[in-house]
């Protein structure tokens, strides 16, 4: 065993998705796209008494990391620093379980592959509620397409061969747990159409004009992101919602050139990475 191990995963961005439900959790998720962040969560795993998560300080209760720890069998004190605000679309519970399961297994000697991590937070995020595609696409890197749902096992993925600077704001939270327990039939059909449109023409402007035609069509915009948007737009930018928060993503400097003050960061060239 070791004394501590820790574990780099970058954010991801969804811009559009399809929700595919399965009693197993682990076949379970989304089709759709995004794009992986350089800002993303580092998480430190340590041997502990009594399982404690801890974020940016602050000790908190993460469904998906405690149900990691539970089925790697480990007792662990798990610390993470995020670059990015939680519940705004980044994907930061999904971070924080696929960096635990990472960490976990090298302190612990677990001695399982990549793949079985993967599909063990990504389990855990989807039986949680609070994710449907983030855990596989962090685990990828890039500017990954996923084609078919659920974790490695069944998936299937591609990407988008391209890498950019991206800017983001973020207006507060909107709950992922909320819109995936609803009816997402329609918000369903809207993200196949997105996907069929970025298969077929597989590039950054693409990606973000179906994202953009999805988040309106899926009627999930907010007064303030669809005002963003559309001030980017107007200032010759590319911009989108993040699903599911309140937060605007940009290409270049699309958010800068709009008169805001945003986050920079870029495309992550690599998935989850223990350090």
């Amino acid at each position: 065993m070791r004394e501590e191990a820790t574990a780099f995963v970058p954010g991801h961005v969804t811009g559009f998705f399809s929700a595919h439900p399965d009693e197993d959790p682990t076949k379970a998720g989304s089709r759709g796209a995004g794009l992986t962040l350089t800002d993303g969560v580092e998480v430190t795993v340590e041997p502990a008494e009594e399982s404690t998560i801890v974020l940016d300080g602050t000790e908190i209760e993460v469904d998906p990391v405690t149900t990691v720890l539970e089925t790697l069998d480990a007792s662990a004190r798990v610390e993470a620093d995020s670059d990015l605000p939680i519940g705004a679309g980044f994907g930061v519970s999904g971070a924080m379980a696929l960096g635990t399961a990472l960490a976990v297994n090298r302190v612990f000697e677990r001695k399982l592959s990549a793949n079985e991590l993967v599909t063990i937070a990504h389990g855990a995020e989807v039986q949680a509620g609070t994710g449907l595609g983030d855990v596989v696409a962090q685990a990828h890197g890039g500017v990954p397409i996923r084609l078919e749902p659920g974790g490695p096992q069944d998936n299937k993925l591609d990407a988008i061969p391209s890498r950019a600077r991206v800017e983001y704001v973020s207006f507060g939270e909107l709950s992922t747990a909320d819109v995936l327990s609803g009816d997402t039939e329609e918000l369903t059909a809207t993200g196949k159409e997105a996907l069929a449109r970025v298969v077929e023409e597989p590039t950054l402007l693409s990606f973000m004009y179906a994202s953009r035609l999805f988040a309106r069509d899926a009627g999930l915009l907010t007064e303030q992101v669809a005002e963003t948007i559309t001030e980017v737009s107007e200032a010759d930018g590319q911009a989108s919602m993040a699903m599911l928060g309140e937060t605007v993503f940009a290409l270049g400097t699309g958010l800068s050139d709009a008169g805001y003050e945003p986050s920079v960061c870029a495309t992550h060239p690599a998935g989850a990475v223990l350090k």
